[in-house]
């Protein structure tokens, strides 16, 4: 439980890092990519431990799985609550199917 939860406070600095300067887009770039890499420091700080700790028990495609399923489920909040954009079905549905592909990385 302790990499799922170092995994997902790692995409909450990486969404903000990679995505978070979409609401300052006059700031001109080089202070946009200088503050992204500074927020990125802590989302290294949290992601290198929790795939250090969460390989004692999953395998490194399952850690991908679970990181990619923490990552949408962040992006979604992200971009409705602080983007202010709205889901579609269709992201829905997209992102329904990749949790489907959670069953066959964790299928025995």
């Amino acid at each position: 439980m302790a990499a799922i939860i170092l995994l997902a406070i790692s995409n909450i600095f990486m969404t903000f890092a990679w995505y978070g300067h979409l609401k300052f887009r006059d700031t001109v770039l080089w202070k946009v990519v200088v503050i992204s890499w500074l927020i990125a420091f802590f989302e290294y700080c949290f992601q290198v431990p929790a795939n250090r700790i969460g390989s004692y028990r999953f395998t490194t495609v399952q850690l991908k799985t679970i990181q990619e399923i923490i990552t949408l489920t962040v992006f979604c909040f992200f971009s409705v609550f602080y983007l202010g954009e709205s889901l579609r079905w269709n992201t829905i549905a997209g992102f329904l199917c990749m949790v489907g592909a959670v069953f066959f990385i964790f299928g025995k």
